[in-house]
């Protein structure tokens, strides 16, 4: 039963999507006499913890996630139970009390480990910490799964860096847009949904100022509910024109706009009286060095960015080395023309040698359209 209570752990982690960055997804399970009594997963930064909850939710008190799937009306005790999380309980105070002392406490005889945590902070520590009060730990119940369910809390931890998807949506010949422009809508209405749910699930989205100038995006997440993400915009020399969609609605999420040096002070101010945030990057071949924004965002807290970018942008991504994953919509259909851009433009490589090398890990229909999710290759050697 361990693996269907760790299966469990991390369905209810998948709830904390859209409002726990850049902390981790957790689920908690406690299991008692053969019978889950509690469950509980971390719901909103700053706020309790999955284990927190989950013990909330066996004893009867209060809480949101209790609400929404309750497990017990009664109180029951966690004493002699035992707790699966998909992650490491911490052992350190944060905007929180260490969770391994509350375990402690409640009398819980055996913790069921998915994954330890990267934190520095943590990182065994917990496990220790447990340990030494007498409690049995089991570690690396489906880790794989658990790492994977983090996997941008783990490349955040230990990068100190933003985790970035790019994402497209392109024709069966590889077009992003007919030779016009025009490129909505390639893919149908179920892959477009499917995009909003990666726009609540990555705390950034980015794009750079062609798409502003030639869409207008508002760049918002339209899902019931749903977080919108920081929208952060590419723009050297500051060309993103005032009445943009991006910066009419603060409430939105304010736009961060990236410039270098050389971008007007004037045009700077005016973004700024009108509530847009300015990020100043160093330049690389008269655009913006992706490399040295990775570090300023990591340093701002943004774990994770939703690349939509154009070909020009795409191909700075992947020469600048900072993209993470790939995620493409494919449309059953051909649009043709050699002026028509595809997902990544430039100049290309030179030889096939130089290509970049993808890990393809899944491929799914999503109504008509086609859905693939590849990696670097380096992100799983």
């Amino acid at each position: 039963m361990e693996i269907g209570y760790m299966k469990r752990a991390l369905e209810l982690a998948e709830y904390g999507v859209g409002n726990t960055n850049p902390n981790p997804f957790v689920g908690a399970v406690i299991v008692k006499d053969g019978r889950i009594i509690g469950e509980g997963w971390h719901e909103r930064y700053g706020q309790a913890h999955a284990e927190v909850n989950a013990i909330r939710n066996a004893e009867g008190n209060t809480s949101n996630n209790s609400k929404r799937n309750p497990v017990n009306k009664a109180e029951v005790s966690v004493e002699g139970a035992t707790v699966y999380v998909n992650l490491e309980p911490c052992c350190h105070t944060g905007k929180t009390p260490p969770c391994t002392e509350l375990l402690i406490q409640k009398g819980v005889t055996h913790v069921v480990i998915g994954a330890l945590d990267p934190n520095p902070l943590v990182a065994g520590k917990g496990v220790k910490r447990l340990q030494e009060a007498g409690i049995a730990v089991t570690i690396g119940v489906l880790e794989q799964e658990c790492k994977k369910c983090n996997e941008v809390f783990y490349h955040y931890m230990q990068k100190g860096q933003p985790f970035v998807v790019l994402k497209a949506a392109m024709s069966l010949d590889g077009k992003i847009a007919a030779p016009s422009g025009e490129s909505k809508w390639i893919t149908e209405e179920a892959a477009r949904r499917d995009v909003q749910l990666l726009r609540n699930r990555y705390s950034a989205i980015m794009v750079g100022i062609d798409t502003v100038i030639k869409d207008d995006p508002e760049l918002t997440c339209r899902l019931e509910g749903g977080r919108n993400p920081l929208r952060i915009i590419l723009d050297s020399n500051l060309r993103i024109p005032l009445e943009s969609k991006v910066l009419i609605d603060p409430k939105k999420n304010a736009a961060m706009v990236v410039c270098t040096e050389r971008a007007s002070r004037s045009k700077a101010k005016e973004l700024e009286a009108m509530g847009a945030r300015l990020l100043y990057c160093r330049s690389r071949n008269d655009q913006i060095d992706l490399v040295d924004l990775m570090e300023k965002l990591g340093g701002l807290s943004v774990d994770s960015i939703l690349l939509e970018g154009g070909a020009r942008v795409n191909d700075s991504a992947f020469s600048q080395g900072i993209i993470q994953k790939m995620i493409l919509y494919i449309a059953p259909k051909i649009i043709g023309g050699e002026q028509s851009k595809t997902v990544v433009g430039g100049n290309g490589i030179k030889r096939l040698d130089q290509a970049y090398p993808l890990i393809i890990e899944s491929m799914e229909q999503i109504g008509a359209d086609m859905k693939i999710t590849a990696y670097q290759k380096e992100q799983h050697d």
